[in-house]
């Protein structure tokens, strides 16, 4: 790779060179922020690209960089502040956006999902790397019976949630290509933006949708996607009151639809979702949601017990059951913990359950295992 760590440092390299670069490396992200050297997270670590001594990128130089990516019809957000007011930003421009690069990388696509956002006045990016094919659930680390179950059911609501860059879009993407290669199912999927893309089958149609660029929101992606006669809809988040109420309706007409939520746990999606509606109104989404929400899979991404290798993959598994059901519907989020308790026999499964798998199989380390469980002192020391 002809990208140089100088050339990093000083700001001159090629961001197409410096993305195929962090591809190379395995990064999962890439920081270009003004005062900081080029970053890459590399299996969950922050590793600087340049030379500790070395010049950081400029403000001009991160602007430059994301200049030559950003699509033309996002490219007026870029404008400078005023001349009369170099503090603020420039009127009409948008201070968050989002969108998708695809390059070519030894003759086949490599993708990212890019966030570029102001910080203090300048501007920076964070760009996530789309790996080329949608892992499989063996490398995920994704029970692979589980999947199952999510995509047999015919209707209702299954969430995915955990914090960022937990693999919430990987899973999804993995549950849509489970569709897909079985056959005869129409789903339709409206992202901010696309990453993986779904190769064609003749017995299924699939299309995906950019928030931005094909439609203006989650929401208008859910109305308009159920005149496209679907069976699935795939809503990459949950971030306002009309998308979660389409994502209800649309759920009790007969239709799967699978989405994200951001918060630590399956009970705390619960909380999160209701959350989104007015206090007057709660008490009757919670019943809405008692009778539509289908599974909550929480994900946690962890450092692996061996240095270097890929991030391990711990989840907690609320399937709703009867026990589930009149929490939800009662708004006694608590007892959701003891349900999924209990609900062995059901599929569900406590996160600290599966730490203690991923413990006992030598995956990560006992320091890890407890700082992620919900009770440290409960997990046990192999041996």
């Amino acid at each position: 790779m002809a990208l140089t760590r100088a050339a990093l440092a000083c700001g001159t390299a090629d961001i197409h060179a410096l993305l195929l670069l962090a591809a190379e490396r395995e990064a999962s992200d890439v920081h270009l922020v003004p005062g900081h050297p080029a970053v890459l997270r590399v299996h969950g670590q922050l590793v600087p690209l340049a030379d500790p001594h070395a010049a950081p990128l400029g403000a001009s130089q991160v602007r430059s960089m994301i200049e030559a990516i950003v699509p033309p019809r996002l490219a007026a957000a870029l404008q400078p502040p005023a001349a009369d007011a170099p503090e603020a930003v420039a009127p009409g421009a948008r201070k968050n956006l989002d969108f998708s690069i695809s390059l070519n990388r030894a003759g086949r696509p490599c993708r990212f999902r890019a966030n570029a956002y102001l910080a203090q006045g300048e501007w920076c990016v964070c760009l996530r790397h789309v790996p080329e094919e949608i892992p499989s659930f063996e490398w995920m680390g994704f029970p692979r019976g589980l999947a199952e179950r999510l995509v047999a059911y015919t209707n209702g609501l299954v969430i995915i949630t955990g914090v960022t860059g937990s693999g919430k879009s990987t899973t999804l993407a993995a549950l849509v290509n489970l569709l897909n290669e079985r056959g005869g199912v129409r789903v339709i999927t409206v992202e901010e933006p696309v990453e993986y893309v779904h190769g064609r089958i003749s017995t299924s149609v699939i299309t995906q949708r950019e928030v931005g660029r094909d439609v203006d929101s989650f929401y208008d992606g859910l109305k308009y996607g159920l005149r496209q006669d679907p069976n699935v809809i795939l809503v990459g988040e949950i971030r306002d009151r009309e998308t979660a109420q389409m994502a209800l309706s649309a759920a009790e007409t007969g239709h799967l639809i699978l989405t994200t939520l951001h918060t630590k746990d399956a009970k705390g999606a619960v909380t999160r979702f209701v959350d989104l509606f007015p206090y007057e109104a709660q008490e009757d989404v919670r019943t809405q949601l008692a009778l539509s929400l289908r599974s909550v899979v929480s994900q946690h991404l962890l450092p692996s017990a061996a240095p270097g290798e890929k991030r391990v993959l711990a989840t907690e598994v609320m399937h709703v059951n009867q026990p589930v059901r009149i929490g939800i519907k009662f708004g006694k989020i608590e007892s959701l913990d003891s349900a999924i308790q209990t609900g062995v026999r059901d599929g569900l499964l406590t996160l600290d359950d599966d730490l203690q798998r991923l413990l006992t199989a030598g995956r990560i380390s006992l320091e890890t295992a407890r700082r992620f469980a919900k009770d440290a002192d409960g997990i046990r020391a192999p041996g």
